[in-house]
């Protein structure tokens, strides 16, 4: 790969929003809650991520769907862009209804070599403050690689894990798509089937992986007595649509280790850090 990304580190923008209620309550009812949230309540955790929306004209897209490289983000020459993980401590809560800030700023851009040839890997960190300052911080890890010959294979049908938690979900197609659409996630692998199996090579649509950490969070607060004051999480395989995406917990000393699990396959890795002990 060629190109010199040195001169992006330490570039920063600043967005601005309010936490509309409406956002929340559709993201819960579409996993089958009751969605009940009101201005002055709570901002679930991870909700932050149906916010700060980049939305751009057809001009200042790319094919994939995601916003064109070379505005913020570096223009890296490797077409395929995913979410690979991040790390989250929470520092106050945030309110539904006020107004945040979201500053986003480039930590590093590092070229690897993996099994799949050339990855290049970029660290964004994003600091969220209200009126009373920070309330979350965050580190972002993107990962770019080379377009696919050929993609993975659809999980292999098993009993669902052993674990102390556990709970299922079916991502469907229409769940896929209300969640691109809560995120202004364009990102044509998660609702256009012809271009994910087509032009990606995925055997299926893919489950984003924000959501899947965004579930594994709910399944925590669930079980956990104590406050959440840490969040980390790593993709390890995709998971799809069309059969059931389990959901995994095991309560530890200081919080749990979680993951999402199709088949025998692991997806993602998590682990939340409670009151009291390092966020990680």
């Amino acid at each position: 790969m060629s190109g010199d990304f040195a001169g992006w580190i330490g570039r920063s923008v600043t967005a601005r929003d309010r936490l509309e209620p409406a956002r929340s309550n559709a993201l819960l009812a579409a996993l089958g809650g009751q969605g009940e949230s009101a201005a002055g309540g709570p901002l679930p955790l991870l909700h932050h991520w149906l916010h700060f929306w980049d939305v751009r004209p057809p001009a200042g897209l790319g094919a994939d769907g995601h916003p064109a490289k070379g505005d913020f983000l570096p223009p890296i020459p490797l077409p395929r862009r995913m979410w690979a993980g991040g790390r989250l401590s929470f520092h106050a809560p945030l309110v539904l209804g006020e107004e945040v800030t979201r500053t986003s700023t480039i930590l590093s851009v590092e070229e690897k070599r993996g099994r799949s040839g050339t990855l290049v890997f970029v660290t964004l960190e994003h600091a969220i403050a209200n009126a009373e300052g920070l309330a979350i911080r965050e580190e972002q890890d993107l990962v770019y690689r080379a377009a696919a010959a050929s993609g993975p294979a659809l999980p292999t049908a098993a009993p669902p894990p052993e674990c102390g938690w556990r709970a299922s979900i079916d991502p469907d197609p229409v769940l896929l798509f209300r969640y691109s659409a809560l995120t202004m996630n364009g990102h044509r692998i998660h609702y256009d089937r012809p271009y994910a199996m087509g032009e990606e090579a995925y055997p299926a649509l893919v489950v984003h992986g924000p959501l899947q950490a965004t579930l594994l969070m709910g399944l925590a607060q669930q079980h956990l007595p104590k406050p959440i004051t840490g969040f980390e999480f790593r993709g390890e395989a995709p998971a799809f649509d069309g059969m059931p995406l389990h959901l995994c917990g095991d309560a530890g000393d200081d919080g749990a280790s979680l993951w999402s699990q199709q088949g025998e396959r692991v997806a993602m890795r998590a682990r939340v850090t409670c009151s009291g002990a390092s966020a990680g």
